[in-house]
């Protein structure tokens, strides 16, 4: 099954030092700590004797090559994404085949099409990467935030449109902002971080602020609207309506989802001192508000999508002299059985009444139906081509009868869709540019029973009609359980090219995702998270009884809180799993606040300083959870230098870990950490997306059985 070549100096040693202490009466050994610090010469040079480790084995996986080739192919789709209409300019970022990254395109009415950012121009290497961008109320100005080496730390520009010239910034300290234009664009509602010399050096990643930018000026000198005062690790989002009348701004405690949401009317008013005034604190809900234009049918109202007494999601209206949640009418009420995500008002003279358009996630599957904008009476639903994801929805902020969304599933490039209100039909907008051979792959989704009884659902994707192959395959089982992020059907090359090897592929959604709404993320939550690991064994179970898999053939993978998914599995039970792959994760959970974002993902997991949080978290920490002798499956650890998410000390401990307890054989099932440098956590050029999918399904297929030819 193997055939790598036996390293001759074994595991790069690694001392153990004889680190205890008691937290909240529980005892708690710690030997690797000398490993968080990722600049000291000890953990360079154990990094550098781990990367010759991995190089070393890496030679032996085979069928590599071929398998990266597949992978590009496959990958050489392109992407468009849907246009954002401002006046009468489209706004739009697409990546043909043959490009490292997406490009940001504006089309003028005359179809006049011109490039905006190319981040390889900007940068050649690829490692710069274009995070947001939001053009002005006319489509006169366009501000971009870029990010090198996937850092994500997003510093802000504003061009000219027709130009191209840079006309304001750089700001930096802007990550996760949205940018509100004003009506008349002399400048915009933004969030930015205080400046380091005025935070604690453990506290610079957080402490955000709502300021407003005037074009043209020092931002230093820019005024504070929000957030003075408020917890350190709270997110801070404002939003202008569509006709300029309406300031939004909405506060999150960390990750929570939960918002204080305010509004404020700025007609008359000075830009510098909105009169915000609480539409609901304090509340356990979320909501946006989405005020109706002046020249609107529906003037004076405005809509909400809340979860306030509906965990699934409602649709409510209310007058925008008295926002607040009491005097909230129902439009469009919770649906038992599937998600309200999103929706896009049509409301254009060319319609006979507004409508809405509504985006559901029901188990995990797409839909959208059509309502009547004033009273919320269902009135059909938009064709879809199949049975999917749905998302991106938008429409033309200055009224019309049209409405854009991408449609994806497992088999299916993202595809830009064109919905035209006034006769109810869906038409093709923009395919995906590259057209690769596809494999043949069929999509079932199953439903099982959990632990605690509890039915969670999963797709299996493989490449033969039949309800169970004739014969157990290597089998990759794929989960997240976290966040209230649901894993949806999309275009996934990674689950194509293991199927069509000859493999399964498997996507479970689990609790703490979002497929089932709030109360089904708040199942995998704080005391509740064990539901997570839980679902994702008898997931694996489920695939062995009923003849997918074995266990010698099955294989986990997954990334971030996705990464803690599967440490936890693999220290709960290295009986069941044969190779994991365990991509930028979250494994100490003892200090994981201390690192990173942590402090802000509290409001998921728990805190060890609560003394009644701290023994859950202990109870599941993978590090903790590393038992002597054990045998481990062969683990892969992947990490990225620029992850300013989750810090790479996680994955160093517990590979030091692992590759201490483990008494499992250094060929057969190899600890290896694999680290890649340029990249952060999340976007990256195509080019290197390629290499690590081909680099993990190599490793995957060589412990498993599959044949890559």
């Amino acid at each position: 099954m193997v055939t790598s070549p036996r390293p001759e100096a074994g595991y790069p040693k690694a001392r153990r030092d004889d680190i205890t202490e008691t937290i909240h009466g529980l005892t708690i050994s710690d030997p690797y700590r000398w490993l968080e610090d990722g600049t000291s010469p000890e953990t360079e040079a154990w990094s550098a004797a781990q990367d010759t480790l991995f190089e070393q084995l890496h030679e032996g996986w085979a069928g590599r090559g071929r398998l990266r080739g597949r992978i590009a192919e496959l990958s050489a789709t392109g992407v468009v994404s849907p246009p954002v209409w401002r006046g009468g300019r489209c706004f739009l970022t697409r990546r043909l085949p043959e490009q490292e990254h997406p490009v940001l395109l504006t089309v003028d009415e005359p179809g006049e099409e011109r490039v905006l950012i190319d981040p390889m121009a900007l940068d050649p290497a690829g490692t710069t990467t274009l995070d947001h961008w939001h053009p002005s109320p006319s489509g006169r100005l366009l501000s971009y935030q870029i990010s090198e080496g996937g850092t994500e730390a997003s510093v802000l520009h504003v061009i000219d449109v027709t130009t191209g010239e840079i006309v304001d910034g750089p700001i930096d300290r802007t990550r996760y902002t949205e940018v509100a234009w004003l009506s008349d664009e002399s400048g915009y509602y933004y969030t930015r971080r205080l400046a380091p010399e005025l935070v604690p050096p453990d506290q610079t990643l957080y402490h955000r602020r709502i300021y407003l930018h005037r074009l043209g000026t020092d931002p230093e000198q820019d005024v504070l609207i929000f957030g003075d005062g408020i917890k350190m690790t709270n997110y801070h989002d404002a939003w202008v309506s569509a006709d300029g009348r309406w300031l939004q701004v909405a506060t999150y405690e960390g990750t929570a989802t939960r918002n204080d949401v305010y509004l404020a009317d700025l007609s008359g008013a000075d830009p510098a001192a909105p009169p915000l005034k609480p539409v609901h604190i304090g509340v356990d809900a979320q909501s946006f508000l989405v005020p109706a234009r002046a020249d609107s049918p529906l003037a004076g109202q405005l809509l909400v999508l809340t979860t306030l007494d509906a965990p699934r999601g409602r649709i409510c209206a209310a007058s925008v002299s008295d926002p607040a949640a009491g005097a909230w009418r129902e439009l469009i009420a919770e649906d038992p059985e599937a998600v309200i995500e999103d929706f896009a008002l049509l409301d254009g003279r060319e319609l006979d009444r507004p409508l809405l358009l509504v985006t559901r996630v029901r188990h995990a599957i797409g839909e959208i139906t059509v309502h009547d904008a004033a009273t919320g009476e269902r009135l059909g639903t938009v064709p879809l081509p199949h049975v999917g994801t749905v998302s991106d929805l938008t429409a033309r902020r200055d009224g019309g009868y049209d409405a854009w969304f991408t449609y994806t599933d497992f088999s299916t490039p993202a595809r830009v869709y064109h919905y035209d209100g006034r006769i109810g039909e869906t038409t093709l907008w923009a395919d995906a540019p590259g057209k690769p051979t596809m494999p043949t792959a069929y999509t079932r989704q199953v439903e099982y029973t959990s632990k605690d009884g509890t039915t969670v659902r999963m797709f299996i994707i493989s490449g033969e009609p039949d309800e169970v192959p004739e014969q157990p395959r290597p089998t990759i089982l794929y989960g997240y359980g976290g966040f209230n992020i649901s894993l949806r059907p999309e275009y996934n090359t990674s689950a194509l090219a293991w199927v069509e090897a000859g493999g399964v592929y498997a996507i479970a959604s689990l609790r703490g995702g979002g497929e089932e709404g709030e109360e089904w993320h708040r199942a995998g939550t704080f005391a509740k998270k064990q539901n997570v690991f839980d679902d994702f064994h008898a997931a694996a179970h489920h695939l062995i009884g009923q003849g997918w898999t074995t266990t010698p053939q099955l294989a986990i993978s997954g990334g971030s809180n996705g990464g803690l998914l599967v440490g936890a599995a693999l220290t709960q039970r290295p009986d069941l799993y044969r190779a994991v792959v365990c991509s930028a994760p979250l494994l100490d959970m003892v200090r994981y606040a201390r690192f990173g974002f942590g402090e802000m993902w509290t409001v998921e997991y728990g805190s060890a300083d609560d003394p009644e949080e701290l023994p859950t978290l202990l109870a599941y920490s993978p590090v903790h959870n590393v038992r002597e002798g054990a045998e481990y499956p062969a683990v892969l650890f992947t990490v990225f230098e620029g992850d300013s998410r989750v810090d790479l000390l996680h994955a160093r401990k517990m590979c030091a870990a692992l590759q201490w307890a483990t008494s499992g054989d250094l060929v057969e099932r190899p600890i290896t950490l694999r680290l890649e440098t340029g990249v952060g956590h999340s976007t990256r050029a195509i080019s290197r997306r390629v290499d690590l999918a081909a680099d993990t399904l190599a490793f995957l297929a060589n412990h498993t059985g599959l044949p890559l030819g």
